[in-house]
């Protein structure tokens, strides 16, 4: 695993989904970072960390929660998309203690579907987002090659959160494009109902990648619920 820290205040951890890295967060660091101290993770396999070997859901959040403590972070708010919202999800079940807000942005831990059927709906996934991103997804997912891309599509698809979800105690809120191809929004939806307590906030027009899509307005819905009115200010 690879991270970068940008700016100062409480922590903030951005865990990145499948095929992506940490410049999938990069129209949104600039908000983030005006109160947080911002850490922005490259999952092993992917980004910087692209030479090592993907690790499955269950051992990425292990080795986060592991991270966690060495770095003695308190009081976190983690935030993931994607395959990164179903390892934080594992995360926050697992390290209450530590968690204060979290974020699952098109998190894909309820999605039941086999990989061939996935991956047709990829294309459909990038018509409907911003078109400018399409290059950078397409060398993100090169870099990290198509073995660790199938080894962690098919992990993921194998493994359901919903045990976990009652075990979350943390403040969430959970961001969903409204146009998402790739997990549709009443997944979304379901995630809200299934975790005490959460907020979901929709995105319109926004497709998979919504921080991406809607960068303005996932800031502004993120900062809002982590810090309050004046936190998208």
């Amino acid at each position: 695993m690879h991270y970068r820290v940008l700016g100062e205040g409480p922590p903030m951890v951005l865990v990145h989904g499948l095929s992506g890295s940490s410049r999938w967060w990069r129209r949104n660091l600039r908000a983030l970072t005006r109160r947080h101290r911002v850490y922005a993770l490259d999952l092993s396999g992917y980004g910087a960390a692209r030479r090592q070997r993907a690790l499955s859901v269950r051992e990425s959040a292990a080795l986060i929660a592991d991270w966690l403590e060495a770095e003695n972070l308190q009081d976190i708010t983690l935030i993931g998309h994607s395959m990164g919202g179903h390892i934080c999800i594992r995360v926050a079940a697992g390290h209450p203690q530590r968690i204060e807000n979290l974020v699952l942005v098109c998190a894909s831990g309820l999605l039941k579907a086999s990989a061939y059927r996935t991956a047709l709906n990829l294309p459909r996934a990038l018509v409907t987002g911003r078109k400018r991103f399409v290059p950078r997804i397409l060398t993100d997912a090169l870099l990290a090659g198509p073995l660790n891309l199938w080894r962690n599509a098919s992990d993921l698809l194998k493994d359901s959160v919903q045990d976990c979800l009652p075990m979350i105690t943390s403040r969430t809120l959970v961001v969903w494009g409204e146009r998402d191809a790739l997990v549709p929004l009443p997944l979304g939806e379901l995630l809200a109902r299934s975790i005490a307590g959460a907020q979901l906030a929709v995105i319109p027009h926004a497709g998979h990648v919504v921080m991406v899509d809607a960068p303005d307005e996932f800031n502004t819905a993120v900062l809002t619920f982590v810090d309050g009115p004046q936190g998208a200010g």
